[in-house]
């Protein structure tokens, strides 16, 4: 970080340097630049990108080079704030308009640093097309999937009417979304976070483009969906020759996607090569760490005289369809279709299923955010009758930490206000003083309490989700709901949320409904699994049972899925 003028890297246009009010530091040494083959659809060379803050240029990217081949597969793995999605963003110049960039990227051979607009424009989503790792924030909200999708078949290819609307049909069926047809006046939020991420990869497949740069693309995904998504992916690659960018921080996806993989930290490319010899023979203890970051270990037996906590009978989450000019109801979604549970102080029900099998309906429903049938029973209570006050004194020890902490903590409000809300709410302990019942909680998940007066974008993923922790923790519940609460994270950070909850649980005896996608960390945190499908429970045991001696094909599909590779 320097405020000497910039000296164009090589390979860069001169103009490009010049515009750049600031400097970065050259590549580290050791790291020789690997020479690009004459079949390389992307070449990048000595690339260093940093952003102006406060008259000075932060290093973000610092000396990386790669390079990709026509129908080869090059993954990109590395922490939160490694590099890897601004390196990506490089390609096609979509960084902000602080950013700095240096050094030279190369697609075709036509130089992408420094191009004309009108050269980016004819690229993007053309011959490079991205898939975004949140599908909701690259959606526009007010257009119908088929007006989005064909925007960009009418801007490159022509197509529109009858053509356009058979071609979306067939990008939606590629991609797994049933019965397209009727989907296709459907709007963004109408659909479950999986089938969003579904219509952001058939968007970037819909022109056929050379390059495709998928930015963890199955984050949102569940293990049979993903299965789909990377097959297709590969089947796209061999029939066409398609060649990728693949930004991830699941190793078991890499190890199964990518041809050659680059490990990124702290801004550079630390080991790159063959996905087989990284994986068998990784020199960089940084590469080795990666590897070795997978949930470990099985939950502790539960007492035999713990008391059960909350117990489901044949719960029913039916929604009305509502049809014709007099809106009247012509059937239902059945989201959820008698489902029986029990779960006792201590334990841990994880619960398991594709998008839209009706896990997070039933959480809401026993948490009494929505309506449902059926008892259900609290502490041996039956609340579904319970309104006012029973229900404002049942939140305190009923809580739930949600799968993305940055959309679930206010940006306007700083971490103790956050974490200490609940306190004002219920009333609890007004004797005591809040800031220091805040500091006991922030120090309980692992946070340092002097970061108390910062806001949630300060953060990294894995610490809002502890901030996001200590909110629920705080009221000491008694039941905690974790709707996929790792499933944005890096590997090394779910295996210290995992820790973390495990340590939890363990010394304040709470229950937890876990749902996850993840059958890697279910296995390490549940006691107990039930399995869902279509809104049924098709499945339940112990997690011997379910991993070991699986009764049903759809669950031993799950179980294929997650893993592939015989661990």
């Amino acid at each position: 970080m320097t405020d000497q003028p910039v000296r164009p890297a090589a390979g860069a246009p001169a103009a490009v340097a010049e515009e750049h009010g600031g400097s970065m530091p050259g590549a580290p040494e050791g790291h020789p630049t690997p020479s690009a083959p004459s079949d390389a659809v992307l070449d990048v060379r000595d690339l260093r990108i940093g952003f102006r803050s406060e008259g000075r240029v932060i290093p973000a990217v610092k000396g990386v080079s790669f390079h990709i081949r026509r129908g080869e597969t090059v993954a990109i793995v590395g922490e939160s704030g490694s590099g890897k999605s601004v390196t990506a963003l490089s390609t096609v110049q979509l960084l902000a308009g602080s950013a700095v960039v240096q050094g030279s990227v190369r697609y075709a051979g036509r130089e992408m640093v420094g191009a004309p607009d009108r050269t980016l424009r004819e690229i993007r989503g053309n011959d490079i097309s991205f898939i975004f790792q949140e599908p909701m924030t690259s959606l526009n909200p007010l257009h119908t999937l088929e007006k989005q999708l064909s925007e960009s078949l009418a801007l490159h290819q022509g197509l529109s009417g009858a053509k356009a609307r058979a071609r979306i049909i067939e990008l939606l069926t590629r991609v797994g979304i049933r019965d397209p047809e009727t989907r296709l006046a459907d709007y963004p939020h109408q659909l479950s976070g999986g089938q969003r991420q579904r219509v952001m990869i058939a968007m970037a497949l819909a022109n056929g483009p050379d390059l495709l740069i998928a930015d963890e693309p199955t984050t949102a995904l569940d293990v049979t969906i993903q299965a789909q998504i990377l097959d297709l992916l590969a089947e796209l690659k061999a029939d066409e020759g398609l060649s990728m960018l693949f930004i991830s921080h699941d190793l078991g996806i890499v190890r199964r996607i990518a041809d050659r993989v680059c490990v990124m930290k702290d801004g550079e490319i630390v080991e790159q090569g063959p996905v087989e010899a990284i994986f068998a023979r990784p020199q960089h203890p940084y590469t080795q760490k990666l590897l070795a970051a997978a949930p470990q270990g099985q939950a502790e037996p539960v007492a035999s005289d713990a008391p059960v906590l909350v117990e489901t009978r044949d719960l029913k989450v039916w929604f009305p369809i509502k049809r014709g000019l007099m809106r009247r109801v012509t059937g239902h979604v059945k989201a959820v279709n008698g489902a029986t549970l029990t779960l006792r102080a201590g334990e841990t029900l994880g619960v398991v299923g594709e998008s839209g099998s009706g896990k997070t309906t039933l959480a809401l429903a026993i948490m009494r955010l929505i309506d449902s049938d059926g008892p259900i029973l609290f502490m041996g209570k039956d609340i579904q009758s319970w309104g006012g006050a029973q229900l404002r004194r049942l939140r305190r020890d009923l809580q739930i930490v949600f799968q993305d902490p940055f959309g679930s903590l206010s940006p306007r409000m700083t971490v103790e206000q956050i974490v200490s809300e609940g306190l004002g709410v219920h009333g609890i302990e007004p004797g005591r003083d809040r800031r220091q019942m805040v500091s006991e909680i922030l120090t309980e998940v692992g946070l340092d309490p002097q970061m108390m007066h910062r806001y949630p974008h300060e953060f990294s993923g894995g610490q809002r989700q502890r901030i996001a922790v200590a909110r629920a923790m705080i009221l000491r519940p008694k039941v905690v709901v974790l709707d996929e609460p790792t499933s944005a994270l890096d590997m090394t950070v779910q295996v210290q949320i995992v820790d973390l909850l495990r340590d939890l649980q363990r010394r304040h005896g709470l229950a937890f409904l876990f749902i996850s996608h993840d059958l890697r960390v279910v296995r390490a945190m549940a006691h107990h699994i039930m399995v869902m499908r279509a809104g049924e429970v098709i499945e339940q045991g112990s997690v011997a049972q379910i991993f070991d001696a699986p009764e049903q094909d759809y669950t031993r599909a799950l179980l294929k899925a997650a893993f592939p590779i015989t661990e």
